[in-house]
């Protein structure tokens, strides 16, 4: 793990951007692989924690109840699973319908918690992706606004597949923007998750506030 190069691109990233590094945060991605790398991740410090599937993710906490880290869903989440999500994961990233929402909140509310999501958008309309389309984005982020067992935190997307750094960051840029015109001092949309190993710098310059990290951590995972 070349943490301290990784972190060199990103505070040079964020100066571009006229940004601090420390307003960036690396989310280890440790799904696919076994627990010793969030135990590798946790003792290099990186205390955030993303995992794609919450079998996964409960098995990697079962095994380690007291691991020291903030646990993140970023992967897609069926509705069926809301039950299982809710209050395993510091944050949600992927709330990309009402009809998510709404199963959030019954579960969120059924536990006695308050869930924090992220709005997941599909920017670049890509139908192999989930996330809300642009358009839609809005009329999510009020809907899940307005229930009391959701914390609407910000926003998460995907760049394409592609080494067009300048695809990548209209992507990212296109967020940004979003959430720029839908916040308000009562929602700030604070966070925005965009950003990966191979287009994190990008995302960072663009203004991402959480990058999601693990092969340029952890080398290829096995599933």
């Amino acid at each position: 793990m070349d943490l301290a190069a990784v972190r060199g691109r990103i505070a040079a990233a964020a100066a571009r951007g006229g940004r601090r590094s420390d307003d960036v945060t690396i989310i280890a991605v440790t799904k696919g692989h076994p627990l010793e790398r969030v135990r590798e991740a946790a003792g290099a410090g990186l205390l955030d924690i993303g995992e794609s599937r919450v079998q996964e993710a409960a098995a990697k906490q079962a095994a380690w109840p007291d691991a020291p880290v903030r646990w993140h869903l970023i992967g897609h989440l069926q509705r069926n699973k809301a039950r299982l999500a809710v209050g395993r994961f510091a944050l949600i990233h992927s709330l990309d319908s009402l009809r998510l929402a709404d199963a959030l909140e019954t579960a969120a509310a059924a536990a006695g918690v308050v869930q924090e999501v992220l709005v997941e958008v599909n920017v670049a309309r890509e139908p192999q992706k989930s996330g809300a389309m642009p358009e839609d984005a809005p009329d999510l982020v009020a809907h899940a606004a307005r229930l009391s067992h959701l914390r609407v935190r910000g926003m998460m997307t995907l760049a394409p597949d592609t080494q067009d750094t300048g695809v990548q960051r209209q992507v990212f840029r296109r967020l940004r923007e979003l959430k720029d015109g839908l916040a308000t001092p009562a929602l700030p949309l604070a966070v925005l998750s965009m950003g990966m190993s191979g287009d994190y710098e990008a995302a960072v310059e663009e203004g991402a506030t959480l990058v999601r990290l693990g092969t340029i951590l952890f080398g290829e995972r096995a599933s």
